[in-house]
């Protein structure tokens, strides 16, 4: 027998373009007064916000199903009322419902989803996406430390490409609606092998 969805009330801050993947570090600057009492209300009382992309082509106010729940890990208050923040990655959550509310940012209703067990990469996978990586990167002209890129376990190394890889919002919504690291770390190789291109804004795009 299945165990119960984990249900939680989550602020949302739908911003295109910027995710946030379990056990990473996202930097904001918040400065938009609706947002600013978000994280005010955040602070007074769970320190979680819930990253989520809006879908572009619906208008913004749509949101993808997917997200992920970030915790409030560093915060500094500016004396102008802004926030420099930064979120860290604590779990993946499905859109239930949104929510009718009267504060000035949107809250949905979402369900948690679970850790997978022992998440982790084959020899294989991982030996292709480091080489696979390198080729991007030198393709890009990018200068990495592939020395601590080698000493970094299959969750970090695959979530931490995913979310600075110069990929479409579509594309890494995908990577972040993987079901596990493997095929998340499938999809960046297939990204970087078949879909790349290089183009004047530096981003990769699906065709």
């Amino acid at each position: 027998m299945s165990a119960p969805a984990t249900l939680a009330r989550l602020s949302i801050f739908p911003l295109p373009g910027a995710l946030l993947f379990p056990g990473m570090h996202l930097p904001l600057h918040i400065f938009e007064p609706r947002y600013r009492a978000m994280v005010s209300d955040a602070m007074a009382r769970d320190r979680r916000i819930g990253m989520i992309q809006p879908m572009q082509q619906a208008g913004g106010d749509t949101l993808y199903d997917i997200g992920c729940v970030g915790k409030i890990a560093e915060v500094e208050a500016l004396d102008d009322g802004r926030y420099n923040l930064v979120l860290e990655g604590i779990a993946l959550f499905r859109v239930v419902r949104e929510l009718d509310v009267t504060t000035p940012f949107r809250q949905i209703e979402a369900e948690l989803l679970p850790l997978v067990a022992d998440d982790s990469l084959s020899l294989g996978r991982r030996s292709s996406l480091e080489i696979e990586s390198r080729r991007f990167a030198e393709a890009h002209g990018y200068s990495v430390d592939w020395e601590a890129v080698g000493r970094l376990d299959d969750e970090s190394l695959v979530n931490g490409i995913a979310q600075i890889a110069p990929f479409d919002a579509a594309a890494k919504q995908a990577l972040l609606e993987a079901p596990d690291i493997e095929t998340r770390a499938e999809l960046i190789i297939q990204l970087m092998q078949f879909f790349g291109r290089h183009d004047g804004d530096e981003r990769v795009t699906l065709q």
